[in-house]
């Protein structure tokens, strides 16, 4: 801290130094930090513009701010689309392994039954029984892909 305060008070009479104005024996007008040795001079006080009160300071940080929230837009919408992406590709897979624990219970049983209008299982025949285990594993195959 006291290094920063020390190099604080030496930059100050550097920054304070004149800035003089002077012209030679051809007539050219010269500046300097230091006045010449051989001709008269002035000294002149330099004012910077304040960057602030730049107008085209003004619409470079509007256009910086612009361009900054359509960036912000643009990932919100992107992480957005993920989002769904992500929570459709869960629920194919939820309902793939849905199927495909179906399907390994049709492969376990014996005999598929029906209820009939008395809420009685009737057992079909073995051939309707292979073509629904069949068109069952299709509907497997066509949604899951395996």
């Amino acid at each position: 801290m006291k290094g920063l305060i020390l190099l604080c008070l030496l930059i100050t009479p550097i920054t304070q130094a004149g800035t003089y104005r002077w012209v030679d024996e051809n007539g050219q007008t010269h500046f300097g930090d230091r006045p010449p040795a051989n001709a008269a001079s002035d000294e002149v006080e330099l004012k910077a513009p304040a960057p602030s009160s730049d107008a085209e300071a003004r619409a470079r940080k509007q256009r910086m701010n612009e361009f900054l929230e359509q960036t912000e837009r643009e990932r919100a919408e992107r992480n957005e689309v993920q989002a769904k992406r992500e929570a459709k590709a869960a629920k194919r897979e939820a309902r793939c392994q849905a199927l495909q624990a179906r399907l390994k219970y049709l492969k376990s049983v014996s005999g598929i039954y029906r209820l009939n209008n008395d809420g009685e299982r009737v057992f079909v025949e073995d051939e309707e029984n292979e073509r629904i285990r069949r068109e069952f594993r299709a509907k497997v195959q066509s949604e899951c892909g395996t």
